[in-house]
């Protein structure tokens, strides 16, 4: 029997990386898709039982239609999309840098997007097509940081709900998925995120491997279509006035 088949996107490393194993563990064939990190894509594709590798620059609408269609003509039952790449770079809301602005909206918003329609347009999946779009808590949990990061996953965020209406009534499925501080970021060292990964609800360090369930269970399809799962040990439902990154360093300032 043909396994069901995932795409996701930004898959050598960090989350992208946890996420592929899950899925591989959970009985999925999985396609990493990666930008430069051919080396670490490969070695985890030959680690997993039925893998494969993607190489594309999703800033690029042609290279990442192209391998949309490529993949849609091969896999027979492409099931998920899991839009996991992005672009983590730091701003702030009292000056916003026009060149990290473009890029995030292109990786994180529009990038997303496109590969979103062109997989809803193309890939065949008998029981229903599922999108899983990575978010962040930070959508309910605003701070005047990563200011236009923050506003590239708002804007994926909304689109997610606009998909999700635009494909009501059929078999398909868009969801949100928001993390919290999971992995040491931005130029974080580990025992610093040892600090700001627990300033959240429950005051635990949330594991990669709890997106990583998250995301099947998503991909599965048991919610309805343009829900949204935060997994990030209740950090959204606070108020934090910076984000975490600096807050363990006790930087008061915004301007980190």
């Amino acid at each position: 029997m043909t396994k069901p088949a995932v795409l996701i996107t930004g898959a050598a490393r960090r989350l992208g990386a946890c996420m592929a194993r899950r899925f591989s563990e959970n009985g999925w064939h999985v396609v990493i898709h990666y930008r430069g990190s051919a080396d670490a894509a490969e070695a985890l594709a030959a680690s997993l039982p039925s893998a494969g590798t993607v190489q594309a620059d999703l800033s690029d609408d042609g290279a990442a239609d192209a391998m949309i269609g490529q993949l849609a003509a091969r896999l027979s039952d492409w099931r998920a999309l899991v839009n996991s790449a992005s672009v983590f770079e730091h701003d702030d809301a009292a000056r916003v840098d026009p060149a990290i602005f473009t890029r995030a909206m292109r990786t994180n918003a529009a990038g997303p997007v496109l590969l979103a329609q062109a997989f809803l347009a193309k890939a065949q999946a008998p029981g229903g097509r599922r999108v899983v779009n990575v978010l962040d808590q930070k959508l309910w949990n605003s701070n005047p940081d990563f200011f236009s990061y923050s506003m590239s996953k708002a804007a994926l965020g909304m689109a997610t709900r606009m998909l999700a209406r635009a494909h009501d009534g059929g078999d398909d499925r868009i969801y949100g998925l928001a993390p919290g501080a999971m992995l040491p970021s931005h130029d974080q060292q580990a025992d610093e995120h040892q600090t700001s990964g627990r300033m959240n609800l429950l005051q635990r360090l949330t594991q990669p491997e709890e997106l990583a369930d998250a995301a099947v269970f998503l991909a599965e399809g048991h919610l309805a279509s343009g829900e949204t799962i935060c997994v990030d040990s209740g950090q959204h439902l606070l108020s934090q006035p910076r984000d975490v990154l600096f807050m363990a360093r006790g930087e008061s300032d915004a301007r980190g």
